[in-house]
């Protein structure tokens, strides 16, 4: 097994563990995001008319999703990585090729996984507009699968694919970031151990620096995209009021003002930046763990 299938196999075990952490506030983020409405339904109102499971609708299609989709970028970044580090002297990608890398496996991710992710949004927000009075049946992952091709066809597990690729600016900056915090970090504490004449100055981040550099970076990147989140969601929710990215953005600022492109970023920032805590984290020590134990199963081939 290839140090990037061990990545793709970590990066998707920890997505799962974070996905279920935070799922939650995924949910609120993605009903306020969809929501036109000025006054989006507050936790409690979810809570009284759908139960606490209320906040989980949509977590089945949620962990296949993050699954796939992070065992899908963890393989192409890291195969990309790797393709490009061989090819120079230095250990470390500089901020061109740190974005080329991200680039590579956001885009090979977002048309696998959109399919998902219209599903998901299609359960989380379908009793979003029913009446208090009715109630309305939960739908299943196949369920809702099949629910979106009897009513719009295949091709609307697509849904939202133009802003959900230029959402590939979202991990390009996470990871670019992510990576140049880590090589100042260990440039940083390469150095102190230089001047402090240690012998050894081989630096090991720790768990913690982990959990730091990926909430850093993720709350880069949700804050500066958030807009085509929102634009993303009501797409992918089925909303066909917008023919395109553009005319979504101006409508909604037309008609619910600035604000409601970030309907939803509170919880939305809170979970992404959680979630990629956890996940850089323990993505890492996953792949430490599993590296470890194929390891004597492949020396015994």
């Amino acid at each position: 097994m290839s140090d990037s299938s061990i990545h793709a196999l970590a990066g998707a075990a920890g997505g799962i563990v974070a996905m279920t952490a935070t799922y939650p506030l995924i949910f609120l983020s993605t009903r306020a995001a969809v929501e036109t409405k000025s006054e989006p339904k507050a936790v409690l109102d979810i809570i009284k008319r759908e139960g606490l499971v209320g906040l989980y609708s949509g977590l089945d299609s949620s962990l296949l999703g993050i699954a796939v989709t992070n065992g899908v970028y963890y393989y192409f970044y890291e195969r990309t990585r790797e393709a490009l580090l061989r090819s120079k002297s230095s250990k470390a990608l500089t901020t061109l090729e740190s974005m080329l890398t991200g680039l590579i496996a956001g885009s090979a991710t977002t048309i696998i996984s959109n399919p998902i992710w219209v599903v998901q949004t299609s359960q989380a927000v379908r009793t979003l507009s029913s009446d208090s009075s009715v109630q309305v049946k939960k739908l299943g992952f196949f369920e809702s699968a099949k629910n979106i091709i009897a009513k719009d066809g295949v091709g609307a597990f697509w849904r939202g694919i133009g802003p959900a690729l230029v959402l590939v600016i979202n991990p390009i900056i996470q990871y670019t970031v992510f990576e140049q915090l880590k090589n100042f970090l260990i440039a940083r504490r390469t150095a102190r151990l230089r001047a402090s004449g240690a012998k050894a100055t081989n630096v090991v981040l720790s768990d913690w620096d982990f959990f730091l550099l990926g909430a850093l970076s993720k709350l880069a990147a949700t804050s500066f995209t958030y807009p085509y989140i929102v634009v993303k969601s009501r797409f992918q929710a089925g909303n066909t009021k917008y023919k395109s990215s553009l005319e979504a953005l101006l409508t909604i600022i037309k008609e619910e003002g600035v604000e409601g492109l970030y309907k939803g970023i509170g919880s939305k920032i809170v979970q992404s930046v959680l979630t990629a805590a956890i996940l850089f984290a323990g993505q890492r020590r996953i792949f430490e763990v599993t590296k470890s134990a194929v390891a004597p199963l492949l020396a015994a081939k």
